[in-house]
């Protein structure tokens, strides 16, 4: 039987896939085969990502994106195929957070910027890689929304209604691309100790609510995303599409868990 999460000769764009968990799951598609392009802004970081997977004997290219600036979005495409030769794997990771503002307060300009970065440009990304991805015969999409894409909570509505949005979108795009063999997912975290979140951690009266709300009892970690990436990225999830993955160490799952009887 073949290795079902061999990636050999696969190649993925990862969008904002230069720190936190567009890294992590950069690494981790890098480590079962996969060549990486990693889509983003800030250059210096990309570079350091770039070291990282080529030290494992992989091709990587590092190709500056901003995600507001469409002709970023199918320059990456473009770039991606000229180099590298295809697409097989589309990560959509870039996101920016916004929460503790009530919705009568939130200014247009706000709504605006979360939307088209969280949820327009993942719309677009996937109709720039999809030509790829069926002249390649298939692949995947995965893309990266949050405990928000399937519950809100008070001071969010940009937010969590952008996700939202990429949790709908996900399982639709899955109906329309099923017959091309494309497979279209969604990973939906819970809290995870990134660069995003570290105002969060800052509060440490609200960071022991999280850990105290989560059975695992502990905040997640970048790297506990990988395992999802790579599942959804390899061929065990061929018959897997328009569903999601809740890598958040048992929170949301039922009434409270925590603490253990």
């Amino acid at each position: 039987m073949k290795d079902l999460f061999d990636l050999t000769g696969k190649v993925a764009i990862v969008t904002g896939g230069n720190g936190g968990i567009g890294r992590a799951i950069a690494l981790g598609l890098a480590q079962h085969g996969a060549d990486i392009v990693v889509a983003a802004r800030n250059e210096q970081k990309t570079a350091t990502v770039v070291a990282e997977v080529e030290a494992m004997g992989r091709r990587c290219l590092g190709v500056r994106c901003d995600v507001l600036q469409h002709d970023d979005i199918s320059a990456t495409v473009d770039t991606t195929v000229r180099e590298l030769g295809g697409i097989n794997i589309l990560v959509n990771n870039a996101g920016v957070g916004h929460g503790g503002q009530p919705a009568h307060t939130v200014q247009l300009e706000t709504w605006q910027r979360v939307i088209d970065i969280n949820l327009t440009a993942v719309f677009l990304f996937c109709q720039a890689a999809y030509p790829e991805l069926v002249k390649a015969g298939g692949g995947k999409i995965i893309n990266v929304g949050s405990g928000y894409s399937l519950q809100s909570a008070a001071g969010n509505a940009p937010y969590s209604a952008s996700k939202a949005g990429v949790w709908n979108m996900t399982r639709t795009m899955a109906l329309d691309w099923a017959p091309d063999n494309i497979q279209v997912n969604l990973i939906a975290p819970g809290w995870i100790r990134t660069e995003m979140t570290d105002p969060v951690w800052n509060d440490t009266e609200r960071t022991a609510y999280i850990i105290d709300e989560t059975p695992a009892g502990r905040l997640g970690e970048p790297e506990d995303l990988a395992g999802s990436g790579i599942f959804l990225a390899s061929a065990a999830s061929d018959f897997v599409t328009g569903t999601y993955l809740r890598p958040a160490g048992g929170s949301g799952v039922g009434d409270k868990l925590w603490p253990r009887p």
